[in-house]
C-alpha cells in the first residue's frame, strides 16, 4: 500500500499553507494550453510532483475568473476545502454577483461550505446516499469549468487531475440547465431529466459532446466511440469497474488496436469488480499509479484525435445513480495535450510497476 498523509497532518498544511479570506496570491499561475479551437478550450493539468508550495494550481486560475464574475457564479462542487476557491466565491457575493452552489451533501460539513453560507450564498445538498459527484463552474452564462479535479488541497495539488475551461453560451447553457435542475427543482440522480439543450455542440469547426448522468446515459454514447477506434485507445481510470467496457477494450487489442492504460492503486485493490486484473491477465499494457495519492483522471483517448473527459468514472454509480459529466472532444490538439499527460503518468508508472 503506498503511504497515506495523516489527516491531522493535512489541517497543519492546510491552516500554514492557505490564506485568510483575502485578495489571491497570483505570482505565477499555470498556464493552459489554448487548443485549435479559437482559444475557447484550455486544459490544465496538476503536477503533484511540483506543488510542495501548495499554492498557484490550477485552482488559481479559477479563482482569478470568478473574481472577473460580472453576473454570476454557478458551482456543482462535489466537495471543497480550498480557500481560493471559497473566498473567490465570497468576494463575488459581496459584490453583488449572483452566486449559487450545489453540493455533495457528504461534505457539506466542512468549513468551506459552512463560510459560504454564513455569508449568505445559498447552498442546495443533495440528501441522498448517491453521489452529487459534478465538479463544475458556470461563469456569467458563457464559461465552463470542468474536468476530474474537485476544489480541494489533493484535488488540486497532490492528485492527478485534469480541468478545462471552455468558451460556449450553448454548452453553458447545457451546464446552468443541469445545474438548475438540481439547485430549483431538487432532481438529482435518477430524477434527474433528460432535457440537455445541445447535446452536441460547434466550437469553430471542433465538435463537442455532451452529457449527464444518469440522464443522458453516457456509457452508450462512449462504447461506440471506442469501437470505431482504428490506431489506439489509451486511458487514465481513477475507478474501472465496468465489465461491458472492459471487454470491449479486450475486442479491440484483439482486432490490433494498441490499447494501454493507468489505473489508480487504490482503487484497483479495494473497488469491488474493478477490472485491472482482468485486463491484465488478458494482457493489455495496463500499470497501476506511481501517485502516493490518487491517479484521479476519467480519461480515453481514442486515435490520438478524440478525447473523453469529466466527472464520469466508467463504473456503474456514475451510470446509474450519481450526477455527473462526460464530454466528447473531437480535437487533435487537445487530445495531443492529454497524450503529453498519459505519457507522463503511464511512464512513472511503468517504472513503479518494474
Amino acid at each position: 500500500m503506498k503511504p497515506k498523509i495523516r489527516f491531522a497532518f493535512l489541517l497543519m498544511l492546510l491552516a500554514a499553507c492557505q490564506p485568510a479570506l483575502s485578495t489571491p496570491q497570483r505570482e505565477n499561475p499555470p498556464a493552459g494550453n489554448a487548443t485549435a479551437a479559437a482559444d475557447r478550450i484550455a486544459v490544465w493539468f496538476t503536477h503533484p510532483d511540483r506543488s510542495s508550495n501548495l499554492r498557484n494550481g490550477p485552482d488559481a486560475v479559477v479563482a482569478e475568473a470568478i473574481d472577473n464574475a460580472r453576473v454570476s457564479v454557478d458551482a456543482a462542487l462535489y466537495d471543497l476545502n480550498l480557500w481560493s476557491i471559497r473566498d473567490a466565491l465570497i468576494r463575488a457575493h459581496r459584490r453583488g454577483v449572483q452566486v449559487r452552489v450545489v453540493a455533495e451533501s457528504d461534505h457539506l460539513d466542512s468549513q468551506e461550505f459552512q463560510d459560504l453560507i454564513a455569508a449568505g450564498i445559498p447552498v442546495v445538498g443533495d440528501n441522498r446516499r448517491a453521489l452529487m459527484h459534478d465538479k463544475f463552474i458556470v461563469i456569467d452564462r458563457y464559461e465552463v469549468w470542468t474536468g476530474s479535479m474537485n476544489f480541494t488541497l489533493n484535488g488540486a495539488y497532490r492528485n492527478n487531475n485534469n480541468l478545462e475551461r471552455i468558451l460556449s453560451r450553448q454548452l453553458a447553457d447545457d451546464y446552468t440547465a443541469e445545474f438548475e435542475e438540481m439547485f430549483i427543482q431538487h432532481r438529482f440522480g435518477a430524477e434527474s431529466l433528460a432535457n440537455t439543450p445541445h447535446p452536441q455542440v460547434n466550437l469553430d469547426n471542433v465538435a463537442v459532446e455532451v452529457y449527464f448522468a444518469p440522464e443522458d446515459h453516457p456509457l452508450p454514447h462512449l462504447m461506440p466511440l471506442l469501437e470505431g477506434a482504428q490506431k489506439s485507445i489509451y486511458f487514465m481510470a481513477f475507478n474501472f469497474t465496468d465489465d461491458d467496457l472492459s471487454r470491449l477494450l479486450v475486442a479491440k487489442a484483439r482486432q490490433g488496436v494498441k490499447v494501454a492504460g493507468v489505473f489508480d492503486e487504490q482503487q484497483a485493490h479495494t473497488s469491488k469488480g474493478n477490472e485491472y486484473e482482468y485486463l491484465k491477465a488478458a494482457g493489455l499494457a495496463v500499470f497501476l499509479d506511481a501517485n502516493p495519492y490518487a491517479m484521479h483522471h476519467k480519461v480515453f483517448i481514442v486515435d490520438e484525435e478524440t478525447v473523453v473527459f469529466g466527472s464520469y468514472n466508467f463504473t456503474r454509480s456514475a451510470e446509474t445513480r450519481n450526477d455527473e459529466n462526460m464530454l466528447i472532444v473531437f480535437d487533435p490538439l487537445l487530445a495531443s495535450q492529454f497524450m503529453q499527460e498519459f505519457q507522463r503518468v503511464y511512464n512513472a508508472a511503468a517504472e513503479y510497476n518494474r
